[in-house]
């Protein structure tokens, strides 16, 4: 099985565990203007926003990528996201799918 079971070209299907999210991020950037991530398989998130440093920690539970993360000295909070991927884009949803998107090419 694919990582993304029934991914059908141009929609993003459901990354459902830790696995298969760790195949897609894994030496990759997460990358959108302005932003550069580093989503490690150990649970770091490093990189930069605008110019200032993110970092923080994630794990996968309950089939959700859940995070703290902190924009330069600005806790960001705790948060459980919906993970789809198409090809070399990835988009997370806050509040396990019912907040806001962002999309980043992986390269």
């Amino acid at each position: 099985m694919g990582l993304w079971a029934g991914a059908v070209s141009a929609e993003f299907a459901r990354v459902a565990d830790r696995d298969s999210f760790v195949a897609a991020v894994r030496g990759k950037t997460l990358a959108r203007p302005l932003v550069e991530l580093r989503v490690s398989p150990d649970g770091g998130i490093r990189g930069t926003g605008a110019k200032r440093p993110v970092t923080g920690r994630w794990q996968w539970q309950g089939g959700y990528f859940c995070r703290d993360l902190y924009w330069g000295n600005r806790d960001l909070g705790y948060n459980c996201q919906e993970v789809r991927a198409n090809g070399d884009r990835i988009r997370f949803t806050s509040d396990k799918g019912r907040g806001q998107s962002a999309e980043f090419r992986l390269r």
